[in-house]
């Protein structure tokens, strides 16, 4: 797999770090408005385990929303 796929690939899960740099908030912040429900929940990785990532697809929906807003 090209790198350009692994980018465009909208099924891929994005960890905590890539998360806040493509939205550009803090840690503090993105937990707040999940809380609120307006930002995408995280999915837990292992059934056993604290992993947790986003989706990709809903995340760049969720700065879609925000650049049209």
């Amino acid at each position: 797999m090209h790198l350009n796929d692994l980018l465009n690939d909208q099924n891929r899960i994005l960890r905590l770090k890539e998360v806040l740099i493509l939205t550009g908030l803090s840690r503090t912040m993105l937990y707040d408005l999940q809380a609120k429900d307006e930002f995408p929940k995280s999915v837990k990785l292992a059934r056993c385990g604290r992993a947790m990532g986003w989706r990709y697809k809903d995340v760049i929906n969720w700065i879609d929303t925000r650049v049209g807003a």
